[in-house]
């Protein structure tokens, strides 16, 4: 009888305790606008400092006096340069993105 109580107890606690929403919240337009702002910063940041970076990578590797390791060197940081470029792209895709949410948003306010 003793099991039999603390198994139900277990199953009431675990019953009770279980924290997932069941309907996602509703997103607000300020919401998305204030994401989207943050995305095309982030995105004009990484497409500027990855542009920096082909450019140095570019510069350090070739010198007529540059080694195999400053080649190498200059290799190594353009390609963080085209990296840095793609996710950009990306970055830009989605901050129209949800900036066209926005704007389709019928929810204008927070309650």
């Amino acid at each position: 009888m003793k099991k039999i109580t603390i198994c139900i107890m277990y199953l009431v606690i675990s019953l009770a305790s279980f924290g997932q929403q069941s309907k996602s919240a509703p997103i607000f337009k300020d919401d998305l606008l204030s994401k989207s702002k943050n995305q095309k910063t982030g995105a004009w940041i990484l497409l500027g400092s990855g542009v920096a970076l082909i450019i140095t990578g570019l510069l350090v590797g070739n010198r007529k006096e540059a080694s195999f390791v400053d080649a190498g060197a200059g290799l190594l940081i353009g390609g963080a340069g085209v990296v840095s470029t793609i996710v950009s792209i990306s970055l830009f895709t989605k901050y129209s993105r949800n900036k066209r949410k926005a704007a389709e948003s019928a929810v204008a306010t927070k309650f």
